[in-house]
């Protein structure tokens, strides 16, 4: 997912992947998909690019076989057999490769892509047509439709560019033959556990499992969650009886929400608050890089040279955020415990403060 691990589209290349979601039914309303043009599910081929790997002759690929024969019960010729039309995917891998070092963050022209008239627009038409099951979503987690419309804006343009990439190739591609980086060992254990989530949540579905497209990641849907995320998180939020984020955007909204409160969001809390450093000091620097999770008071920021431009409400925790401009100055945010939820799932600082960027838009425009 993700978070909700966790995208994943290809906007957001090497920043991270998108997670995902599940839950349970509500009641039906009446901003049904019938409202939305529908994507039908199809088999499909693999994208242009693709290799055949006989993943089969793999000894890893072997290992993992007799796991999900042992755990999960799965018939290991027919295993094989699935596993025999996987294709290996070089794009995969090269898209999770990190950026070059020498490249600096800019979170000006990151905040260009996904803040612009194109998603405002769509958001406000997206808000119109589904406002019923956005008000429902917000009343029974707390997450305001804003933030659940540019969620869905950043990710996917409202299912517009959900991925073309055959879910089953990307996730087998990254379990087996992740890119040689610090973190290759856990990275593919994380893939090899989204190949599993892959299988199980074909076969509870009953789907094929090569019908699934996504990102380069994997991530499915509207809301681009990982299978695991689906398994674990996502909710039938129209009431048809199923759950699905490749059709469904009533879905994805209740999806995204239960997704947000099970990942610390806090009804009626705000974001963030904008900050200025002094930096004739150095204390401040021990709240940089602190992780994803808003633990400091505001008297500790404060004494460190930390001041909130605008003052936030007394009790809440935070976390420093920087924000890097290339050769432009950084700037600075007090991101507060849902700032932090959002980056949960993707764990990305620009990423969360994009979502709460067009979220304003989004409202603003359509109160306009």
């Amino acid at each position: 997912m993700k978070s909700a691990l966790f995208t994943r589209h290809a906007s957001l290349l090497a920043l991270s992947s998108a997670l995902a979601l599940t839950g349970c039914a509500f009641a039906h309303d009446n901003s049904s998909k019938a409202h939305t043009p529908i994507k039908k599910n199809k088999v499909v081929k693999p994208v242009q690019g693709d290799e055949f790997a006989n993943f089969n002759q793999w000894r890893d690929v072997s290992d993992f076989i007799d796991q999900m024969v042992e755990k999960n019960g799965f018939d290991k010729q027919q295993l094989q057999a699935t596993l025999s039309k996987t294709h290996y995917v070089d794009s995969a891998i090269q898209l999770m490769k990190p950026a070059p070092a020498s490249k600096p963050k800019n979170w000006v022209a990151y905040r260009s892509r996904f803040v612009e008239p194109v998603r405002i627009d769509a958001g406000v038409a997206f808000w119109n047509v589904h406002a019923d099951a956005l008000a429902r979503a917000e009343a029974q987690y707390g997450v305001p439709a804003e933030i659940i419309v540019a969620i869905l804006g950043v990710e996917t343009v409202y299912g517009r560019n959900t991925g073309n990439f055959r879910v089953m190739d990307a996730v087998t591609t990254l379990a087996f033959a992740y890119p040689d980086t610090p973190n290759r060992t856990a990275r593919s254990a994380y893939f090899r556990g989204e190949l599993e989530n892959t299988l199980l949540f074909a076969r509870e579905s009953g789907i094929d499992p090569f019908s699934l497209l996504g990102s380069y990641a994997g991530a499915i849907g509207w809301p681009q969650f990982m299978p695991g995320s689906i398994r674990k998180f996502a909710v039938d939020f129209d009431g048809d009886g199923r759950i699905d984020l490749r059709n469904s955007p009533v879905d994805a909204i209740g999806s995204i929400a239960r997704f947000l409160v099970l990942h610390g969001w806090r009804s009626g809390e705000p974001v963030v608050f904008p900050a200025r450093l002094d930096t004739t000091g150095s204390e401040w620097q021990r709240f940089i890089g602190q992780g994803l999770e808003a633990k400091f008071s505001l008297q500790e920021l404060k004494a460190a040279g930390v001041t909130p431009l605008i003052e936030p409400p007394a009790g809440m925790p935070f976390g420093l955020v920087d924000l890097q401009n290339g050769e432009e100055p950084t700037e600075y945010w007090l991101g507060a415990a849902n700032f932090f939820a959002i980056t949960q799932y993707n764990r990305s600082f620009f990423y969360a403060m994009s979502v709460h960027d067009l979220s304003r838009a989004v409202r603003m425009a359509r109160n306009y």
